[in-house]
């Protein structure tokens, strides 16, 4: 498998301390319970649920017919009959109702969970120890359910999932919005309201850090996923940069050689604790990155300057 290289940062930030617990109240969970759970999924999500056990989580995307992305999620089993899906809350409510039509005869039950269950994302020292230390692997410890997820700047991060009566996790409290910048800085994006099918997969580099599945059977979207996977077609993929502004998610982004023509997409935004401007994923057209210098909103609008991605991007699985 191949990778393609990312441009290298043109200028040194100093790397905020990123350790703690942060309770990550922008997110929600959906249970999907039944002894069906597990094979509804696999017909509705981009990843592999047919074979998930209980020391994997998956990350997976929800997409219309035509491939693009309704909603991320985060997802793993409680138990043999029953699957948490984190996702955005701002998301949520308009994707149970999307899923709940699917159901039919299944012996599946769908439900906003977000109430029973505390989440809480750990960092650095706050970190659980586990057995397995991939993006992913999922560990049981009482009543939590722990996913590693990926690092941020090197530092070990994981999500914490909890009946809501359960003791919180142990450690400095890490403000959500280091929580935010973190996750913008660690690469995987998380759809919400504002990029609603603006992307396909690919178009955030799901298929490279884990959230899709090519051989696994058909979903809404299966054949516009693959195509786009393996004919070729891949013109956008997802960056981190870096902005002396607060860009907005959702707004434009523009090079220097046409002031008409967009070349890509703000996907996430947060802004740099105890710093200056902010770091943001963006999706950008490949041919953007020979063009010069990319800015937000506009040709004249703030500059963004690319980061080095955190993981490699693979041209073909």
């Amino acid at each position: 498998m191949n990778a393609i290289l990312t441009p290298n940062a043109s200028i040194v930030l100093s790397a905020p301390r990123l350790n703690g617990v942060a309770h990550l109240q922008h997110l929600g969970v959906i249970r999907v319970s039944g002894e069906d759970a597990a094979k509804f999924l696999h017909g509705q999500l981009t990843q592999d649920f047919a074979l998930l056990n209980l020391e994997q989580a998956r990350l997976a995307a929800f997409c219309s017919a035509k491939g693009r992305m309704q909603a991320s999620f985060i997802g793993f089993k409680r138990s043999p009959t029953e699957i948490l899906l984190v996702c955005s809350r701002d998301l949520l409510a308009s994707t149970l109702k999307r899923l709940s039509m699917f159901v039919m005869r299944a012996k599946a039950k769908l439900t906003d969970a977000s109430e029973d269950y505390g989440l809480y994302g750990l960092a650095g020292t706050a970190t659980q120890t586990t057995a397995r230390s991939e993006p992913w692997a999922l560990t049981t410890l009482g009543e939590a359910s722990v996913v590693n997820l990926y690092p941020a700047n090197g530092v070990p991060r994981q999500l914490w999932v909890a009946p809501v009566d359960a003791s919180a996790p142990q450690g400095e409290v890490l403000p959500a919005e280091t929580w935010a910048w973190s996750e913008v800085r660690s690469g995987v994006a998380t759809l919400t309201q504002p990029v609603f099918e603006a992307f396909v997969p690919q178009m955030l580099n799901y298929e490279s850090i884990g959230g899709v599945n090519f051989k696994k059977g058909c979903y809404p979207g299966q054949e516009v996923v693959a195509r786009s996977q393996f004919r070729g077609t891949l013109k956008r993929r997802a960056f981190v940069a870096h902005c002396d502004a607060l860009p907005v998610v959702g707004q434009e982004i523009f090079g220097d050689l046409d002031a008409e023509q967009p070349v890509g997409l703000v996907v996430q935004v947060a802004a740099v604790p105890q710093g200056g401007g902010s770091d943001v994923i963006v999706s950008l057209q490949l041919s953007a990155l020979e063009t010069g210098t990319l800015h937000a909103g506009s040709s004249m609008g703030p500059r963004l300057q690319l980061l080095d991605l955190p993981y490699a991007l693979l041209e073909d699985i």
